[in-house]
């Protein structure tokens, strides 16, 4: 063996042991990477946290009928299932609940809702923030660069609240929704402007754009979420479908969200959206992923970042009709405050 082919050997070989100690340090970094937190003591749980509920609740007969669910007519109409989920949200310290009241019609009509219904709820209800879930697809159910459909939309939004003044204010939620809609902060204004004394308004808004997750419909840069937060009451920010498939970058995507929305919502108060649904087998969302297990830690180690904002009001659940009864269980055991 030539002296050349040695030094090609030893040179090759030099060069394997470098990149299998380059190897080995980026797994140990991987392995030794905690971008969550978990926290079990309740420090982070205001007992002011929010869940998304089903149309059921409120809507009218109609859309049993439409969606072939005429079985399921005593499942939310009997009031002691109203009062059983009140229950349970009291024991899981939310405060504030969205019945979905989707979609608004192309004539800015909401959605039919039984109004007997709609005051047995908030019978049981009672002590709680209901705020009725209100909007729909961008361009189809919500116009917003229709003028008419703007002003019959808020009219119907005023009449909702004042046939039922026991509800605390509607949470809108529009979708997708790029940054930089000027139509919707004009429907937020004219909302504002016309909505009861003393009622609030909820939006359902978008998380910042991320390196990890390059779609522009779903995220709002810091300005756009800055100019709704003025226009709003609370922001519900929706932390999910980001298309995540490894839990530490979801875990990484949450914690840098948390610190974001919260110093960019203007004092506003703030819910932080975490998922408990399925949507298996889609793009924007894997479930084994974008879960209640992932969303905490990544929560817990935004906020343990900074002394807890003023403005951070709690979480909210996305959504009832799917969390699992071992989803609410990791819910109390890793982010609620310990019962007495």
């Amino acid at each position: 063996m030539n002296q050349r082919f040695k030094k090609f050997l030893r040179s090759l070989a030099r060069i394997l042991i470098a990149l299998i100690l380059l190897c080995a340090i980026v797994a140990g970094s991987w392995f030794l990477w905690h971008p969550g937190l978990d926290i079990r003591d309740g420090s982070h749980d205001r007992g002011s946290n929010a869940v998304w509920i089903a149309h059921g609740w409120l809507g009218a007969d109609d859309w049993f009928i439409r969606n072939g669910k005429t079985n399921q007519f005593h499942q939310y109409r009997d009031r002691e299932n109203i009062r059983t989920l009140a229950q349970k949200f009291r024991q899981h310290g939310i405060t504030d609940v969205f019945p979905h009241l989707c979609p608004s019609q192309p004539d800015g009509q909401l959605a039919a809702r039984d109004r007997a219904q709609v005051e047995k709820f908030l019978d049981e209800f009672n002590g709680f923030r209901v705020m009725p879930w209100v909007g729909g697809p961008n361009g189809s159910g919500a116009q917003l660069d229709e003028s008419l459909w703007r002003i019959r939309f808020v009219k119907n939004v005023r009449v909702l609240l004042t046939q039922h003044p026991r509800l605390a204010g509607i949470h809108l939620n529009i979708e997708p929704l790029p940054s930089g809609d000027k139509n919707f902060l004009l429907l937020l204004s004219e909302l504002h402007a016309a909505l009861p004394p003393g009622k609030i308004l909820s939006v359902a808004a978008y998380p910042p754009p991320t390196r990890w997750h390059k779609f522009s419909d779903v995220h709002w840069d810091e300005a756009y979420f800055r100019e709704v937060a003025k226009h709003s009451d609370q922001l519900a920010v929706m932390m999910y479908d980001a298309g995540q498939k490894i839990p530490k970058t979801y875990q990484k995507l949450m914690s840098d969200w948390t610190g974001e929305v919260l110093s960019w919502s203007e004092g506003k108060p703030v819910l932080l959206g975490v998922p408990a649904y399925d949507d298996a087998g889609t793009e924007y969302h894997n479930p084994q992923v974008e879960n209640i297990t992932n969303a905490l830690p990544g929560i817990h180690r935004g906020l343990a970042k900074q002394q807890m904002p003023t403005n951070y009001q709690g979480i909210a659940i996305y959504c009832d009709w799917e969390t699992t009864p071992e989803e609410w269980q990791h819910l109390r055991e890793h982010f609620l405050r310990p019962s007495k």
